[in-house]
């Protein structure tokens, strides 16, 4: 039995997380181009905004480290308002 799915993804995927749809490279990118490193590193205490910070870098810890993005997601919602 084959099941089929008519809802288009906006409907059926995450409608109300603002953050769907959005890649974290471009929230990181956001960020480092509003901010720049020295104040992401002071919102944000993470060692990878500070020590040798690369974008490449970053993605690769928050992809890792759920509490890391997590802060990162949300100073780029309160930024985006």
């Amino acid at each position: 039995m084959e099941i089929k799915y008519t809802q288009s993804e906006s409907e059926s995927g995450q409608p109300n997380n603002p953050l769907h749809g959005v890649k974290l490279a471009d929230v990181m990118e956001f960020l480092v181009d509003r901010y720049g490193w020295k104040e992401l590193a002071l919102k944000i205490n993470i060692n990878c905004f500070k020590s040798n910070p690369t974008i490449k870098s970053c993605l690769k810890f928050l992809r890792k480290t759920e509490w890391a993005r997590d802060k990162v997601e949300d100073l780029y919602l309160k930024t985006k308002k």
